[in-house]
């Protein structure tokens, strides 16, 4: 079966890498182009660069070439005729999507005459959408998993064709369990082709009455609301991790709180006490953990923390570099817009 591959982040790139092994093993399923997002501008200089995928690609195409097999890549901004044209001239059988970021058309799909499937990390129904993997910390899971659904012209509604649950220990970040996910969704990925007949499966509908939508993160989302509990907010750093981190304010500058935990320990002895303490009120220190900073409900301890520009430090090598930061109260006192972030 010809596999036009769709994805354009790093979770997806082992994804197509398992694609790209099988067909170099002579199996039945030949992948024979990628289709993500085009080059954009990123770094401090500008340099245009390809997604993950299509960085990826590179290293796929120069292997295919010393085998004979040739592989496509369509960088392309709208799926329109012209689109669909570089397509059909691949003469692809099945779509396999992975965080492609669009939703594709009925005249896309018809392109396809097994259909498409789309892997999504997330427990279908749940967390349909752009961001699955932080809502899931943020809603304090602890189980996710993998769904390949089929490809359908509602976002994430497809019927589920295979999913692995994965139990969680309430400590993952965005960044370790999107490595996780991008790990298993390639083997599942490769199962589920291996056992696939002359056609997909009906697969299993989706509950509708269960299904919860997610949103695009949003740079603003990190900003800290102290008010909030030390268990909020520590799925909150864990949620914004690597993106957009979770920032406040100590004065005028800017201070991203990268790791901390809700406090559970007995206050050492040169750890101030909160009692009254405002939320965000930086009450000491535990001798063995971090700063302690009073939330809403609870205290967080913060064991590592950036200024903006600076470097991240660990929590004793910030608190040598920053006087007076104990007993001081964090928090912006108006929205700045997120600009100084």
């Amino acid at each position: 079966m010809r596999i036009l591959f769709a994805g354009s982040p790093a979770i997806a790139v082992p994804s197509l890498e398992a694609l790209a092994e099988l067909t170099l093993e002579g199996a039945s399923h030949c992948l024979v182009g990628l289709l993500t997002n085009p080059d954009s501008r990123r770094g401090r200089r500008g340099d245009l660069l390809p997604t993950d995928t299509g960085a990826a690609a590179e290293s796929i195409a120069s292997r295919f070439a010393e085998k004979g097999l040739s592989f496509a890549v369509l960088k392309s901004e709208k799926l329109d005729e012209g689109a669909r044209e570089a397509v059909v001239s691949l003469r692809p059988e099945l779509l396999v999507s992975f965080a492609y970021g669009r939703i594709f058309g009925p005249k896309f799909l018809s392109l396809f005459p097994f259909g498409g499937i789309n892997i999504h990390p997330s427990l279908l129904p749940k967390y349909r959408g752009a961001s699955p993997i932080p809502a899931v910390i943020l809603g304090g899971e602890r189980e996710t998993g993998i769904t390949i659904q089929k490809l359908a012209l509602k976002m994430d509604s497809g019927a589920i064709l295979a999913r692995e649950h994965l139990l969680l220990n309430g400590d993952e970040t965005t960044a370790s369990l999107s490595e996780l996910a991008a790990q298993k969704s390639a083997l599942l990925l490769v199962s589920f082709l291996r056992g696939l007949g002359a056609a997909l499966p009906e697969g299993e509908l989706q509950d509708e009455g269960g299904a919860v939508y997610t949103s695009l993160i949003k740079k603003e989302d990190g900003l800290m609301d102290w008010s909030l509990s030390a268990v909020e907010l520590y799925a909150r750093i864990r949620a914004y991790t690597p993106w957009p981190l979770c920032v406040t304010c100590h004065g005028e500058a800017g201070l991203y709180i990268l790791e901390g935990r809700p406090y559970e320990g007995e206050r050492q002895s040169d750890a101030v006490s909160e009692g009254g303490a405002l939320p965000g009120t930086v009450l000491g220190i535990d001798k063995d953990r971090g700063i302690l900073i009073q939330t809403g409900n609870g205290i967080l301890c913060v064991s590592r923390l950036q200024y903006q520009a600076k470097k991240a430090l660990g929590w004793r090598e910030f608190l040598n570099g920053s006087r007076g930061f104990i007993g001081s109260v964090l928090g912006c006192q108006k929205k700045r817009g997120m600009n100084g972030f």
